[in-house]
């Protein structure tokens, strides 16, 4: 377990930002960008060698946003409708998602968001990912 611990050392400074809890905004925001790269990177192959690093980002940011932030108690597309409707916005605006058959399809929950459309969504909403996963 030593010899563990003294790897984990070594390489420490280098990782510690990506793989410590974030106690500020700036960190968050950091941590964010991260797992957005990490999304572009991974996608959704859970074999790629940097899959467990995903989950473990995304846990990072989840308890942080349990800490700092009010969470809708709703499934993701129950959340993409309240943002729809707070930012008075129509099906026909969420073209960043595809075509109206699958921006109508993903609203109706017969189809669910992928990578690229949850990064998509966080950038436009201004949130994490994780509120759509």
């Amino acid at each position: 377990m030593i010899l563990e611990i003294e790897k984990v050392k070594n390489v420490w400074d280098d990782v510690k930002d990506i793989l410590s809890v974030p106690h500020t905004d700036k960190q968050y925001k950091k941590l964010v960008k991260v797992l957005d790269e990490l999304i572009d990177e991974v996608g959704n192959n859970e074999k790629h060698q940097l899959a467990p690093l995903l989950e473990t980002v995304g846990n990072l940011i989840e308890e942080y946003e349990n800490d700092h932030f009010i969470q809708p108690n709703a499934e993701p597309i129950q959340v993409l409708k309240f943002l729809m409707q707070e930012n008075s916005l129509t099906q026909k605006d969420l073209n960043i998602l595809g075509s109206q058959g699958v921006v109508s399809e993903i609203l109706n929950e017969k189809r669910e968001l992928n990578v690229r459309q949850i990064k998509a969504l966080a950038e436009k909403f201004n949130v994490s990912p994780s509120v759509f996963i």
